[in-house]
């Protein structure tokens, strides 16, 4: 209902949920609307191109040696392992010209022990023994044989014993070979692939590709134990051409996340799995002379699925011209907390960082009860 250099080329349709209308652009999402939750009041970011605050529930601000840690990293920290040969926190992003969109989340003061894990597209720079790396060697039911005999010799000698859990953990990844078939996609079903839909490895710019693959690769790491994943999809600092880049990426963004959702949902996976959707801040309401839309940190909007979150909804709004939250507004330590009142951790409760200070995971944020199922 705004004027035209506010409201833009896009029209709004109708989702399965009565009232609740999205950008025409989401047809998958509006079909599915009952599966989502959606936030229009998020503020508290600080306008710059750091995913920090979405991986912490902090501003990149007053750091502690070592800075914050991530949620993948807490969940390292206090969960550990679900299976000893499993990285509890893997990071997909590829590395990015503006380093900070590949950021999967940093380990902070808990140390590199509890960093994610990178099976990057760039040489599977993790993924990697002896300086080969897994990718590189084609035959690979001899690669499993060589490591079956090579986890033998380890375990007759005893050296496995004198690991720290770090090199165990390592080692124990590197020879079970179950990640590796995980993160093979070959191994997935042609349809489901199809689904999900392929993508492009090439990268926007300065930021990450549109590798709808990324999305399937995250349902199948958190299906074998993976606590957390983290993927960061396309370049969205449109200040220049908003509505043409829109059209080709927000189909895209639309394919790739009703896929994931819809899979959990049909491998009895919804409330076990929260997916976040969100960005590091939200665009200007007024569109520039370039057809773009510039950094706004005021009010900015989430997706929510799964994960013991309520569904079917909208909560919160902004104002008419979309300057500032209307009505509920919620911080981006209230997001936080609630995520992780959901996956069983309290976010006041508080970790050691250097210099025996407690620093508590999240700051002030609050439970929202209104987002919980």
């Amino acid at each position: 209902d705004a004027p035209r250099e506010i409201r833009g080329e896009f029209k709004p349709i109708s989702t399965n949920v009565p009232g609740l209308q999205i950008c025409e652009e989401f047809p998958r999402m509006a079909k599915m609307m009952d599966k989502f939750t959606v936030i229009r009041s998020i503020v508290g970011a600080t306008g710059g191109h750091d995913a920090e605050q979405c991986m912490t529930g902090r501003p990149p601000r007053n750091q502690p040696p070592g800075g914050w840690p991530s949620m993948g990293s807490i969940l390292s920290k206090l969960r550990g392992p679900v299976k000893p040969d499993m990285p509890p926190f893997i990071g997909l992003s590829p590395k990015t010209g503006h380093i900070q969109w590949s950021d999967p989340g940093k380990s902070g003061f808990l140390g590199p022990s509890h960093a994610a894990f990178l099976p990057s597209a760039e040489g599977k720079e993790d993924m990697t023994l002896n300086g080969i790396t897994l990718e590189r060697l084609s035959d690979r039911k001899k690669l499993l044989q060589s490591f079956d005999q090579l986890r033998r010799d380890v375990d007759n000698s005893g050296l496995i014993e004198g690991m720290d859990a770090y090199n165990q953990q390592a080692f124990g990844m590197l020879t079970s070979g179950k990640l590796a078939e995980a993160l093979d996609l070959e191994n997935e079903d042609v349809k489901l692939r199809d689904r999900y839909g392929r993508g492009t490895a090439k990268l926007q710019l300065d930021g990450a590709p549109k590798l709808l693959d990324h999305f399937l690769l995250a349902r199948r790491l958190v299906e074998v134990g993976v606590r957390c994943v983290s993927l960061s999809f396309s370049r969205w600092d449109w200040h220049g051409g908003n509505f043409r880049r829109a059209r080709e990426d927000f189909p895209m963004l639309d394919q790739g996340l009703t896929a994931l959702v819809e899979d959990l949902h049909q491998r009895g996976l919804d409330k076990d799995v929260a997916v976040v959707c969100w960005g590091e801040f939200g665009r200007t309401p007024k569109i520039n002379k370039d057809s773009g839309r510039d950094h706004y940190p005021r009010v900015f909007s989430v997706v929510l699925a799964g994960g013991g979150i309520a569904r079917g909804q909208v909560y919160g709004s902004s104002d008419a011209f979309a300057t500032a939250p209307e009505e509920n507004p919620l911080s981006v330590e209230d997001l936080a907390t609630t995520v992780y009142d959901r996956i069983g951790i309290v976010a006041d409760k508080e970790l050691m960082a250097p210099g025996d200070r407690p620093m508590e995971i999240v700051d002030g944020g609050k439970v929202i009860p209104e987002l919980l199922a």
